[in-house]
């Protein structure tokens, strides 16, 4: 999952002996039974019945840690291990390459730091579960299963048997196996469990959204007639009682008006209220008695990436750290509890036909993780704010050569690839870091704008072609060069926290922007133009040629062929 890349895990050997040497035997009885068999009984197989906290015996816990910190000694680096279990897996079972969406090198650094941050964790059950259910909630729009779940872990077990050797005891491998049982059953245990939460959160939203649209369309109409309630309706729902209540709560308040959506006159006997979600929840805001939280507006203006996200963890976190900012900016303190009972409040108000208590169940689900994703950092961008701009604003020039010559020289030592990419003068190269390093400030300060320069910037970056395999390695290289320049933790924290984020979008960006046709463009073959477009209904194919759409921001694959020279692919479109 994408969060397994968000920071740099501490080495296990920070915990343990930098070098272990010693070659494990297998276990005599007592060291089994110090083991606690049980814990070896219980998770001999995948258990996906339950996923609750486990307290793994210390025995086991040094038997992990220490055979996975060999295995990381053995091999050249991290990715070499985590390369060595892709190629496992696509040995065992190639027919489910199509379920790896990223690159093989991404997928490599992912995997390991995500299993680094396991095997760190394993000794505390709050902190191990709590890792476990973020990688699967990583997971959820991921076809996990009990047999898939025993095929990505016998590939890790066949790794280390082969790289280790002997020194792979019976113990060592009983250990692992146990911890990753325990992993692989929270996923599908997770998987199976939320996924009605989040289709009854997408259909919910969905309504809502179809509501909007229609009064959208409907803006311009004769407003219809209010309906009238009468005494001689059925007994009303709790929902219905409380929306009622807060309907004559508001109708006492507020004056008269005419617009659309407003309270209508006392004397009429009708209430009209608004028919968006938006405004349903402005509405129920100014009765709770919220109205003068401006910060709540802002949240709302992020509600619909982050219900249309749901399953798509690694979106709907991005949309997090970037509200998270946004937040950090208010004066006033940010309650967000308080935008959940009101946004709670509309929803019922919205669905009231469909809602029920699976609703309640998954709405809250769904805001408990945004809220402890934004708690979690809603007060660290001003922090990192200030040690960016600190830091950067008081470089003399001879140090910030220093360091964009050494931010190159990391990154093409760890990619070499990155230099087929990389062909402008060294100017043009700095120039490139210097953009860098604007937008690593102007994050903070107004992340709305950054975020759809990024999406422009990224689109741009389809049309180059540029692999998003060399964004995680091109961030560490700066975070690196940073480190040699200063002492700072929280500089290099804010650094790594800013361009991990950038990257992230960048990779989204290009990620969905990298159709079929901008990789045929890129080969400027007619024949691969034309067996790129030919699976597309003649109906569509003037759309996918001449338009590509991120977010707000639009891109002209005709365009671009012409303006970069693929000339053979712009012939071909240009004749379909």
């Amino acid at each position: 999952g994408e969060r397994m890349e968000d920071s740099e895990e501490p080495h296990t050997s920070e915990m343990l002996e930098e070098e272990p040497t010693e070659i494990f035997d297998d276990p005599d009885e007592d060291q089994v039974s110090e083991m606690d068999e049980a814990m070896f009984a219980r998770y001999l197989q995948v258990q996906d019945q339950s996923f609750e906290e486990i307290q793994i015996p210390q025995t086991m816990v040094d038997e992990i840690q220490s055979i996975w910190n060999l295995l990381l000694g053995r091999l050249p680096s991290r990715e070499a291990v985590g390369e060595a279990v892709y190629d496992s897996i696509m040995e065992e079972a190639p027919g489910i390459a199509q379920l790896f969406k990223s690159p093989r090198s991404v997928f490599a650094l992912r995997f390991v730091n995500g299993l680094n941050s396991l095997v760190t964790e394993v000794a505390s059950p709050g902190a191990l579960k709590k890792q476990v259910e973020t990688f699967g909630f990583q997971h959820l729009d991921h076809d996990v299963s009990i047999p898939r779940v025993d095929l990505v872990r016998d590939a890790i077990l066949n790794v280390m048997d082969q790289e280790l050797g002997a020194q792979f005891s019976s113990a060592a491998r009983l250990s692992m196996t146990a911890m990753l049982n325990y992993a692989g059953g929270a996923f599908v245990f997770i998987r199976r469990e939320l996924a009605g939460r989040i289709k009854i959160i997408q259909r919910s939203w969905r309504l809502a959204q179809r509501l909007m649209e229609d009064a959208d369309a409907q803006g311009d109409a004769s407003p219809k007639p209010p309906p009238t309630v009468t005494e001689a309706e059925e007994e009303p729902s709790p929902v219905m009682e409380a929306t009622d209540a807060c309907n004559k709560a508001v109708a006492e308040k507020l004056e008269p008006e005419d617009e659309a959506g407003s309270v209508k006159s006392r004397g009429q006997h009708n209430l009209q209220v608004p028919t968006t979600f938006d405004g349903m929840f402005l509405f129920n805001a100014a009765v709770m008695g919220f109205g003068e939280s401006s910060w709540m507006k802002t949240v709302l203006e992020h509600m619909d990436a982050i219900a249309t996200n749901v399953a798509n963890t690694s979106r709907l976190q991005e949309e997090c750290y970037v509200l998270s900012i946004h937040l950090s900016k208010f004066k006033d303190p940010v309650n967000l509890t308080e935008f959940k009972a009101v946004m709670l409040a509309a929803l019922r108000s919205i669905v009231p036909d469909e809602w029920n208590m699976d609703h309640e169940v998954a709405w809250n689900w769904l805001w408990e993780n945004v809220e402890r994703i934004i708690s979690s950092t809603i007060a660290l961008p001003r922090t990192y704010e200030k040690a960016v701009r600190t830091f950067l604003f008081s470089q003399p020039e001879d140090k910030m050569m220093f360091l964009r010559a050494q931010t190159f020289k990391i990154f093409f030592m760890r990619c070499p690839s990155g230099q087929d990419f990389f062909k402008q003068s060294t100017s043009r190269l700095y120039f490139i870091l210097d953009k860098n390093y604007e937008m690593t400030i102007e994050m903070f300060e107004n992340p709305g704008k950054v975020v759809q320069d990024l999406s422009a910037l990224g689109l741009r970056h389809v049309g180059y072609g540029v692999p998003v395999e060399l964004f995680p390695p091109f961030v560490v290289s700066a975070v690196e060069a940073v480190a040699e320049v200063t002492d700072d933790e929280t500089v290099r924290t804010a650094f790594s926290w800013s361009l991990t984020l950038i990257s992230k979008i960048l990779i989204r960006v290009i990620l969905e922007g990298s159709t079929i046709v901008m990789k045929a463009i890129n080969l400027n073959e007619e024949a691969a133009l034309r067996k790129a477009i030919a699976v597309a209904p003649r109906q569509h194919r003037a759309t996918q040629l001449l338009n590509i759409s991120v977010g707000t921001q639009s891109f002209s694959p005709l365009f671009w062929a012409i303006e970069s020279g693929s000339l053979n692919s712009a012939k071909a479109m240009i004749q379909d």
